[in-house]
């Protein structure tokens, strides 16, 4: 069992007693100090405050130390509480779903459990807490999500759930939060949870969002995310912070049963002649600034020293304008929009997506089509509105840029039409999730609108690299 000995302490102190106490995301260790908390790469010695400390996530280590060597123990830090839940719903758990907790508890209730979008990652964090019995704390990337977590463990518990983000401060022993105010209050309530949850997990590495798993004593920890791969980041920077993989399916592996069975297709087309001969001219001017410069765009940070040299050097101004119109012309293509009434045609009875790389394409969409447009820009009340009426039928599409690439359950949707993106992998991934939670009988279509001779066919090379798509 991965709870075994945690924690233990919480006796009367002793002249030979280690204590340890939460302060700030860290933990602040006096006392007596024994030679193997000295001899932890992970214990540092805080010369201002004259004590030793460590970071949160270190307090499962600690503790797990403490048992094994046999040393006192005074624990001030904790302050997570075990919980009775039981599941009030009779919603029966899949396979796959049953598989991921099994996986996850069998290795110490610490890891990533990678499954595709649609296939009920909610459902396995909560058959994850009636296994660990402990206050819950859910992390988020958007407030979208966070009511919809909210709604969720409310229906299965039957309990209050207390709210961190979207003007909310108040906590019960389950709440969800944002990443954003996790990282900026994890330092008050980083004690208060006994497992936290991550979902969309990809969000959490980096110097910002890693915070709140970093400053958090949590010993049992879920990661849920479809795509954990990260540009230039290897699959260990989760390690660390949450646990490595402990179970992954993929979509073609839950397809038919689980989730709706699906095609893509890729429809090219042309450049009228003056566009074509924009493009090369401007794709030229961006490769021979390159070239000048000893840049291989196809190396890592590479992006940035062009920007720099765009910056600082003659013809850089001119190269960087080069390199976004060499980029804009295929993505704007017009050809696309005969391509995109035609399969808006083809779909009339079905709700279909429009995914597009900017918000500026978005919105012409919008107007020469008469298609509600929904971004980052849309303010919540209106965007609820857009997405009831997706649901109920009174707005069959939405154009999008990026804000329906995860996070949004929307089962009914069953065709997505990529007019353009990045050559990024989740993001093509995230794309087709969208359209594949099941459905009764749905047949879920993803196209992707390919301007042939250009960039764009690389970039769909690219972010067709998953077996998704063989």
């Amino acid at each position: 069992m991965p709870e075994q000995g945690l924690p233990f302490g919480n006796e009367v102190p002793t002249l030979n007693e280690m204590s340890i106490r939460f302060e700030a995301g860290t933990l602040v260790i006096r006392g007596f100090i024994p030679g193997w908390l000295q001899e932890a790469p992970w214990v540092l010695w805080d010369k201002r405050e004259l004590v030793f400390r460590a970071e949160g996530c270190r307090y499962r280590d600690l503790i797990c130390l403490a048992k094994e060597n046999k040393t006192p123990l005074l624990d001030e830090a904790r302050q997570y509480q075990k919980m009775a839940l039981s599941l009030q719903t009779d919603r029966v758990a899949f396979p796959h779903q049953r598989d991921a907790v099994d996986h996850w508890w069998s290795s110490g209730a610490r890891g990533l459990v990678v499954l595709p979008t649609g296939t009920g990652k909610t459902f396995v964090a909560i058959l994850a807490m009636i296994r660990a019995l402990r206050s819950t704390l859910v992390v988020t990337p958007t407030i979208d999500l966070l009511n919809q977590w909210r709604k969720e463990l409310n229906l299965a518990f039957g309990v209050p759930i207390g709210q961190m983000g979207g003007g909310e401060q108040d906590l019960s022993d389950i709440s969800v939060s944002t990443y954003q105010s996790a990282h900026i209050h994890l330092e008050k309530w980083g004690n208060r949870f006994g497992l936290i949850v991550f979902d969309e997990a990809h969000h959490l590495p980096g110097p910002a969002f890693s915070t709140s798993a970093l400053g958090s004593i949590a010993p049992f920890r879920l990661g849920l995310t479809a795509t954990p791969e990260k540009m230039e980041q290897p699959l260990s920077c989760y390690d660390g912070l949450i646990g490595p993989i402990v179970y992954r399916r993929e979509i073609p592996d839950l397809s038919g049963q689980y989730l709706s069975n699906y095609s893509t297709k890729r429809i090219y087309v042309d450049l009228d002649p003056v566009l074509r001969s924009e493009y090369k001219a401007c794709r030229k001017a961006y490769l021979d600034f390159c070239t000048r410069h000893q840049l291989d765009m196809s190396t890592e940070g590479a992006w940035g020293r062009f920007i720099s040299l765009c910056a600082r050097v003659d013809g850089g101004l001119a190269a960087f304008r080069a390199f976004r119109r060499q980029k804009q012309i295929p993505q704007t293509n017009p050809a696309k929009n005969t391509v995109l009434e035609s399969l808006l045609k083809l779909h009339a009875r079905e709700r279909t997506l429009i995914f597009t790389v900017d918000n500026a394409t978005v919105y012409k969409i919008a107007k020469d089509l008469l298609i509600p447009p929904l971004t980052h820009l849309t303010p919540a009340k209106e965007r609820k509105i857009l997405l009831t009426g997706f649901a109920s039928g009174k707005f069959p599409t939405l154009v999008t840029s990026r804000v329906l690439n995860e996070g949004v359950d929307m089962p009914l949707a069953a065709v997505g039409i990529v007019l353009s993106g990045s050559s990024t992998v989740r993001e093509h991934v995230q794309r087709l999730g969208r359209i594949l939670r099941k459905s009764g009988s749905k047949h879920a279509t993803l196209y992707e609108v390919i301007t042939r001779e250009t960039s764009e066919e690389y970039a769909s090379v690219r972010r067709r690299d998953h077996d998704a798509y063989r």
